[in-house]
This record gives C-alpha cells, structure tokens and sequence, in this order.
C-alpha cells in the first residue's frame, strides 16, 4: 500500500513550490505540474461523467481510463517514470472503434449537448486535448515518452464517439451544426 496521508496540508508549498514524485522541488506553474495538474483536472470530470446515468459498458470503461489517468500523472509527477504502455493506446483505439462502429457516418460538425451526460463528455474531450498541447509544451522542454501523448490524442477521441453514444442513449440526440444559420433571422 502507498503512503498514507495523515495531514493533508504540509505548509511545503507555501512558496509557490511543489514536490515531484522523485523528491526534486518545481514551481507550482511549471510546464510539468501544469500538465500533470490538467490531468488531474480530466480525471475529476470524468467523475462528473460518471455521477450520470450510463449504459454499462460507458460506466466501465470510463471507470478504467480513471485508473489510467491517474497511472498517467504518476509518470508525469515522476520525472523519468514509465506507467502507459502502447498496448495502453491500442487497448483505446480498439474501444473506440468498437463504440464507433454503431454510430451513423459524421455528416455535419456536432455541437457540445444532447443531454448532461454528453454535454459533460464534451467537457472532458475539450480537457482532454488541453492537456495534451499542455503535454506538447512538457515535451518540448523536458523528456516526455510519446505514450503519453498518444495516450491523450486517443482519449479525446474516445470521448468524442462516446459523447455521441450518450446523446443517442439519451433520446436527446446529436446537436448539429447548422453551417447555413443566420443569427437573428
């Protein structure tokens, strides 16, 4: 079992510092927290996700990808440290065309929407990708291992189809962009 925490606030960071999983001190706005920090950040929203009615087999895989963001901001705080694997990346490519294989071709952009959970989805896809430029950024001032990026590249992907499965599950449907709208008319 890890460490446990008996103190939640250690006064360490009271200078703007953090420690690294490797012992070493960073700025709290480094490009390495920042991302890591982001990662964080998808992680809590795929709980929101999580908090919504969802077919099983959604609730599952988000429930694993959990686990491999966490895995993923163990290898970021770790300077060095290895944790997502390609068969990690292959395992999302074969999930998301196993969820794609049921949804109609893309015709049309698709707006954010088609009911909480799928909105929500949307949310963490956009997190998704800003943690992966933020992973960009990382990488090139420090060594980051390309799974990594891959890793997040899929994911927002992953999301994307399964925004669209939680629209259709939800009766709301897609939300298409009308490219031919005019506003006030």
């Amino acid at each position: 079992m890890g460490n446990r925490l008996s103190k939640i606030y250690t006064r360490t960071g009271d200078d703007g510092s953090t420690g690294l999983g490797d012992g070493s001190r960073v700025d709290k706005d480094c490009a390495r927290v920042a991302a890591y920090g982001t990662v964080d950040e998808l992680n809590a929203l795929l709980g929101v996700v999580l908090a919504c009615t969802l077919p099983d087999a959604v609730r599952e895989l988000l429930v694993g990808v959990q686990h491999q963001l966490f895995d993923l901001g163990g290898e970021l705080c770790i300077p060095g440290h290895a944790a997502i694997a390609d068969a990690d990346v292959a395992d999302l490519e074969q999930r998301l065309d196993a969820f794609n294989a049921d949804l109609p071709p893309l015709k049309d952009f698709i707006l954010p929407g088609g009911g909480m959970a799928a909105a929500q989805c949307h949310v963490a896809r956009t997190v998704c990708r800003r943690a992966e430029r933020l992973l960009v950024t990382l990488a090139r001032l420090e060594a980051v291992r390309p799974q990594a990026i891959r890793f997040l590249n899929r994911l927002s992907d992953l999301l994307f189809v399964i925004a669209r499965v939680l629209a259709r599950d939800s009766g709301e449907g897609e939300v298409l962009w009308q490219h031919d709208r005019r506003l006030g008319r």
